[in-house]
């Protein structure tokens, strides 16, 4: 009787929790358009360390008014000089969260369908974010060779080298690009591991949830192969296993 009571309650409450996570949804969503709007107006800033500087802040504040709530861990580990950090990705907060984690030193490269999103597009571009072709090859290589150009230059930059995120949890294959870009500058490769945003916005869903946020910074890996091509693979192997080692999630190559 006790069991049946405890069953009967639960989907008495059912509903009420149903509510609740609209409601929440509807907050997260409400406060995202009004710091959007604000970093958008703060993209007309010259100079793209500003305009870094304030993306930094509207994410921090993002996070901080919905109950996100954000730690990094290990954050001393990360070069005061040029490097390339690679993460997993679970999520469309990936980005926004590594934002507020990381100094506006960091560019990000990203998908090219991105720049064909309103407004999303401007925004990352006044960032000074990298696009990336996925498809075409010639159109890859040669955006391959532009964010060579700019590595050259001093950029650190920040990679999620899965290139995209499953519904299925687990870490997918490695693309070798930010790999060959560390390796021709000669900079190291900075691990990390995010935790928690598949949680707070999982993929194929536009409810968001309250969910701690977790970013653990790992050892950076210098090569020790002779060619950039043989240094490119043996950073992105060491990468992806120690991102694996501490992400808690199946390897999907393995099960592939």
């Amino acid at each position: 009787m006790a069991e049946s009571s405890s069953e009967n309650l639960t989907m008495r409450r059912s509903p009420v929790h149903t509510l609740l996570l609209f409601a929440y949804a509807l907050y997260a969503w409400l406060v995202f358009g009004v710091i959007g709007t604000c970093a958008l107006l703060g993209m007309a800033l010259p100079g793209r360390e500003r305009r870094r500087a304030v993306a930094r802040a509207a994410a921090r504040a993002f996070l901080r008014l919905v109950g996100m709530r954000l730690t990094v861990i290990n954050a001393e580990r990360i070069p005061e000089g040029q490097c390339v950090i690679v993460a997993n990705h679970a999520s469309y907060l990936d980005g926004l969260v590594f934002t507020a984690a990381l100094p506006p030193r960091f560019g990000f490269v990203i998908k090219r369908e991105m720049a064909r999103v309103p407004l999303a597009g401007m925004f990352l571009s006044r960032l000074g974010s990298e696009f990336v072709e996925r498809f075409n090859r010639a159109r890859s290589a040669a955006d391959a060779r532009r964010v060579l150009r700019n590595a050259a230059n001093g950029h650190s930059l920040v990679f999620f080298p899965e290139g995209t995120f499953s519904p299925r949890p687990g870490l997918m294959k490695f693309h070798t690009g930010a790999f060959a870009t560390a390796a021709r500058v000669g900079c190291p490769v900075v691990p990390a591991v995010v935790r928690g945003t598949r949680q707070a916005l999982p993929p194929r869903s536009a409810l968001p949830r309250p969910v701690p946020i977790e970013i653990e910074i790992l050892p950076p890996i210098t090569p020790t192969a002779d060619t950039p091509d043989a240094a490119a693979v043996e950073l992105r192997d060491r990468a992806r296993e120690a991102i694996l080692r501490h992400l808690d999630e199946p390897d999907l190559l393995a099960h592939a």
